[in-house]
């Protein structure tokens, strides 16, 4: 009797599409190269199906261990994506500068493209773990530091799984785990703000934002708030002088503000009106928060699509 080799197809795959977008996300920090490492991964997994065994891992373990191998491969000679309010290296505020190149910052992503989990639980670690603090903090990490976190903390892999994954051996995942806790641990954390209260900041600037209501902006800004624009050189600092530049620029005078989400966070769908008045995308606005305020904002030109499933969003379109 022949003996028929296992064959899968793309379609057998697409339910790990979820889990190696979030991997390939955290890993990589870019949309393009986190869709680029997927297909990939998926491809290849097609290819080597009959190699895979399954009484020596799960599916899961063996197609993540091909992801991994795709998200080093792209990281090698890449340079470690800035944090979209690192407003360190652009020099001096309200100075326009020329774009930066393609993969300076980290990249938005939305919410249902990597929460996978249906535990509640897993679900709270899933989003903090995709909010751009945190994928700008892990950036600092080794790639083997970086994946141990993703797959131990994050995605609950065991210990042997995550050896496998990385082709290493289980004491060197394991001491590649403690130096990434270690490190994270030593930076200076955030002070959390609950789900309820960043929702209601968001809620409060854009009705400010809209009204061009100055004061309404300054009640939701943290005194010491920064903004910035990617992919421009372009940062502004301070509550006061942010609130007084989007409540009185005659650029924004008529755009809208749509609820979405990005990266974990409440953010805005930005829309502006072209030369015969028809709302148009114009840029995805995330935020960051502290002290119960919003500490940063970041307006991500040319970044809003329909992956970006924004509340209200036809209605205004049609009606404002």
């Amino acid at each position: 009797m022949t003996l028929v080799a296992p064959t899968a197809s793309l379609a057998d795959l697409d339910p790990l599409r979820g889990p190696l977008t979030g991997y390939c996300y955290r890993m990589l920090g870019g949309a393009t190269e986190t869709d680029d490492a997927v297909q990939e991964t998926l491809a290849r997994a097609v290819a080597k199906f009959d190699t895979y065994d399954p009484d020596r891992a799960r599916l899961t373990t063996w197609v993540h261990r091909i992801a991994h191998n795709v998200c080093v491969d792209l990281l090698r000679g890449a340079g470690r994506r800035a944090a979209p309010m690192d407003v360190s290296e652009l020099g001096e505020p309200g100075v326009v500068g020329a774009p930066r190149r393609p993969g300076t910052w980290l990249d938005p992503m939305p919410d249902h493209r990597v929460l996978v989990a249906s535990d509640p639980a897993a679900r709270v670690v899933e989003r903090e773990s995709i909010r751009l603090a945190f994928v700008a903090a892990i950036q600092y990490l080794t790639p083997p530091q970086r994946s141990a976190l993703i797959l131990r903390d994050v995605l609950g892999f065991s210990a042997a799984e995550t050896a496998e994954i990385l082709g290493i051996t289980p004491s060197a995942a394991h001491s590649a785990l403690a130096r990434a806790r270690a490190q994270l641990a030593a930076a200076e954390p955030a002070a959390s703000t609950p789900d309820v209260v960043a929702h209601d900041l968001v809620e409060r600037y854009i009705a400010a934002f809209e009204a061009h209501d100055v004061d309404g902006l300054i009640d939701v800004l943290h005194e010491d708030a920064t903004t910035s624009m990617p992919p421009l050189a372009w940062w502004l600092r301070g509550g006061p002088t942010i609130a007084s530049l989007m409540a009185g620029s005659d650029a924004c005078a008529h755009d809208r503000l749509v609820p979405t989400d990005v990266n974990g966070w409440p953010g805005v769908a930005q829309y502006r009106p072209d030369a015969e008045g028809r709302l148009k995308p114009f840029s995805l606005v995330a935020f960051e928060f502290r002290d119960e305020r919003i500490v940063h904002v970041t307006t991500f030109l040319g970044a809003l699509s329909a992956e970006f499933p924004a509340e209200r969003r036809i209605r205004v379109a049609r009606d404002v």
